[in-house]
C-alpha cells in the first residue's frame, strides 16, 4: 500500500449505459489502451455491478490485474471518483492497492451436479417458493445449527459486507479483518439467532433440509444455481484480485465512515 506502481498499459472497460460509454470516448486520448488480455490493469467505468461483472471475466480467463474504478452508476462503493483528467494513467499508477480475495463456492444441486463459483461480496442461499427453507449449518466439520428455518443465508466478505449483508442487518467488516459475515435473513427460527463472524480461514457448509418442499437457490455475486442440495464455502486464496483507489477514497475508509450514516 502506498507504493508506487509502474503500469504501462491500461485497458479500459465500460458499461453499456450511455453515461459510462460518453465517459470511455471522453477518456480516449488519456492513455495508450490496449486490449484486456495485454493490459497492466484496467480502467473500470460504471458501476459496482459492472465492476464485480469485470472482477468475474477477469477469474474465468484465469487472467486477472488490477482493477481502477471510476463511478459512473449509483452508489460506487468499488469505484472512485470520475474525473476526466489527462494524467489518467499517473493517476492510477499512484492509487492505493487493496487485495481481495473471494469466496469459493462449490455447490451440490439436487440433480447431483456439481458446481464451483466464485463470490466477491457474498454467497447467498435463497428460498424459491412461498415455504420458509429450513437449513442446516455447520462451520468447521461440527454443526452449529440443526434447524435453521428462515428465507435464507449468506456468507459476505468484508469487501460485501456493505451490501445485501448489511440489508440484512449484518455486521459491517474492516477490509483488513481477515473475517467473514455468517448472516441469516429474516430468521424465523431460533428466533434470536442474528447470524456470527467467523475467521476467514473457516470452512463453513450449509446443507438444504426437506428440498423438494423447501427448495433453495444459491447466488454468488451475479450467479444463481437453483435446487440447491448443499454447499461448500471457503476463500479462495489462490484467487486474489486487486483494486486500485485513489488516496484518500480507499475502500477501509468507505468501510468505517459508512458505520457512522444512521
Amino acid at each position: 500500500m502506498g507504493v508506487r506502481h509502474d503500469f504501462k498499459s491500461l485497458a479500459l472497460l465500460a458499461s453499456p449505459t450511455d453515461r459510462a460509454q460518453d465517459a470511455a470516448r471522453s477518456l480516449a486520448a488519456t492513455a495508450p489502451w490496449v486490449p484486456l488480455e495485454q493490459a497492466e490493469a484496467v480502467v473500470v467505468l460504471g458501476g459496482d455491478g459492472f465492476m464485480l461483472h469485470t472482477l468475474h471475466q477477469m477469474l474465468d480467463s484465469g487472467r486477472v490485474v488490477p482493477a481502477y474504478g471510476m463511478n459512473l452508476g449509483t452508489v460506487g462503493f468499488l469505484m472512485n471518483r470520475f474525473a476526466r483528467r489527462p494524467d489518467l494513467l499517473r493517476k492510477v499508477n499512484e492509487a492505493r492497492a487493496f487485495a481481495v480475495d473471494p469466496l469459493r463456492m462449490e455447490a451440490l444441486t439436487q440433480d447431483g451436479k456439481h458446481h464451483e463459483v466464485f463470490a466477491i461480496n457474498e454467497v447467498s442461499l435463497l428460498r424459491e417458493t412461498r415455504q420458509t427453507a429450513k437449513i442446516q449449518v455447520t462451520v468447521n466439520e461440527k454443526i452449529r445449527i440443526d434447524e435453521l428455518f428462515c428465507d435464507g443465508i449468506l456468507v459476505a466478505t468484508p469487501a460485501g459486507s456493505t451490501a445485501y449483508n448489511l440489508s440484512a442487518n449484518g455486521p459491517i467488516l474492516p477490509l483488513d479483518s481477515k473475517m467473514l459475515a455468517l448472516t441469516p435473513i429474516s430468521p424465523f427460527r431460533p428466533r434470536r439467532w442474528r447470524g456470527a463472524i467467523l475467521p476467514d480461514f473457516s470452512r463453513i457448509d450449509l446443507r438444504v433440509l426437506d428440498p423438494e418442499k423447501r427448495p433453495v437457490a444459491a447466488v454468488a455475486d451475479q450467479k444463481e444455481l437453483r435446487d440447491i442440495a448443499e454447499v461448500q464455502l471457503r476463500i479462495a486464496r489462490d484467487r486474489e484480485l486487486t483494486l486500485l483507489f485513489d488516496p484518500g477514497h480507499s475502500l477501509d475508509e468507505r468501510i468505517v465512515t459508512e458505520q457512522f450514516i444512521a
